[in-house]
Order: structure tokens, then sequence, then C-alpha cells
């Protein structure tokens, strides 16, 4: 089965709204036709800005993270509400830093990834290990425990909409990198999982990304990887070039 590539920024913490709207200004004037999904997650108060100026472009729009509920006294955080209002198609539900910073936990993302479906905004399911996990063997236990807590009740033809990202937390803005060899593997192993849970039909469909230090000179070696059908940029995103670059890969 041929998967669309998906390649998403993540600019985190980062940005102005005037910042973002010339990133967003140059992106589209350096932008040529591409086969891949693109789109940038941008913090949310650069969300409605950049739905402007990236609309008639072939770059869709994403959030950072989402509440479950749809309203109520939860001082400070977002609905999918909200986000659907403005236009935003995607959300990334799980990152690493929001589950070690915010106490974000399996359950949480089970709840984000439904009101998420919900609401017609494609969940970014992030997973992934910490080194000393990986360093200790657990590391295919503990994406297997993030994937079945994360997918806890939804339907095959839900999961077919949830993209995973697995990023390697000892790989995030460390500047170090899987191997191709050890991102392949685990995504394989992603894939084998989802198939368990959903069967083999919705494991070949749901799209796995790569995330955790991809910049130009390593995104061909990690996208051209069979089981791997995308990236999370983090800090290679925040440059127009450098992320047009990766797209182009």
């Amino acid at each position: 089965m041929t998967r669309k590539k998906i390649i998403a920024g993540n600019w985190k913490m980062y940005k102005t709204i005037a910042e973002g709207q010339a990133f967003a200004e140059e992106l589209k004037s350096i932008l040529g036709q591409t086969e891949h999904e693109v789109l940038v997650c941008a913090p949310y108060t650069q969300l409605s800005s950049l739905k402007k100026v990236f609309s008639g472009s072939i770059v869709k729009l994403g959030a950072q993270n989402m509440h479950f509920e749809n309203e109520g006294a939860f001082t400070g955080e977002i609905s999918p509400l909200m986000l659907k209002e403005i236009g935003v198609d995607y959300c990334v539900i799980g990152h690493s830093e929001r589950r070690q910073y915010f106490a974000e936990t399996d359950d949480t993302v089970n709840r984000k990834l439904k009101a998420a479906l919900a609401h017609g905004i494609f969940p970014i399911m992030c997973v992934g290990e910490v080194l000393a996990q990986r360093d200790a063997g657990e590391a295919f236990d503990v994406v297997r425990t993030q994937l079945t807590g994360g997918f806890a009740g939804l339907e095959a033809g839900e999961a077919t909409k949830v993209v995973i990202a697995y990023e390697p937390v000892w790989a995030i803005g460390t500047g170090r990198t899987a191997t191709p060899e050890q991102a392949e593997e685990m995504c394989a192993f992603i894939r084998e999982t989802v198939s368990g849970l959903f069967g083999e039909g919705t494991a070949e469909s749901v799209r796995i990304q790569y995330g955790g230090s991809v910049k130009p000179a390593n995104a061909a070696e990690l996208l051209t990887k069979d089981n791997i059908d995308g990236a999370l940029v983090g800090g290679a995103s925040l440059i127009a070039r450098d992320f047009k670059a990766i797209i182009d890969y």
C-alpha cells in the first residue's frame, strides 16, 4: 500500500505572531509542488493568523495540544471546539515534553484522541522511550504500552485517521538521532503492534512518522525506509528553507 508521506513542523514554544507570519510567507513563496502532505504545528496564539496566511496553499495547520473536554473550568486550556473554529486540521497529542513536564499519561492521550476524532481533527499521537529504557532493553515494551493505552476503545476506522509519531526521547533536541535502522525497526514494530490491535489492513494504512533531530542532512535516509511515512520536525522546521529541504528530500 502506498501511504502519503506527512511532513509536520512542530514549532514548540517559538516564534511571535509576526515571526510566524514572516515564516509562512517565505515558505509559501519557496514551496513548490510536492506529493507529500505538509503541515505546521504552531503555538495557539499564532493559529488564526497562520490559517489566513496559508489559505490557498498546500500547507495545513496543526495545534500542539488540546484538552479533551469541549468546555469547562479548565483555566489555561484550549478545547477541540476552539481549534476546529480556527480551522485546525491536526493536533499533536502526547508529545514527550507534555508527558515529561505536564503529567500527560496514556489515559489523557486516549481521551484527547477520542475528542479530536469526534471533532474531525486528525491526531498525531507521539510515542517513544527515554534513554534509560532503551539501554535497559525496554524500548519496545514502553512503546507497546503507549500504543495500547492510547488506542484503547477505538475502532479500526478511527485508528486509520491517527498519525503515529515515533520520537525516541533521547533524540529530541539533543543532536542525536536514531540510526535509520533503529528508526525503521521501531516503526515496523509499531505497525506490527497496530496490526495486532486492529488488523493488517488498518496497520498498512496508518502513517508512522519519525521525529527526533530530523534535519536536511538526514531526512532522505530516514524517509526512504519502508515503514517511515513522514517526519515530525522540531528545530529544523523553524527555518523555512531547512523545512523545505526536508520536504524536498
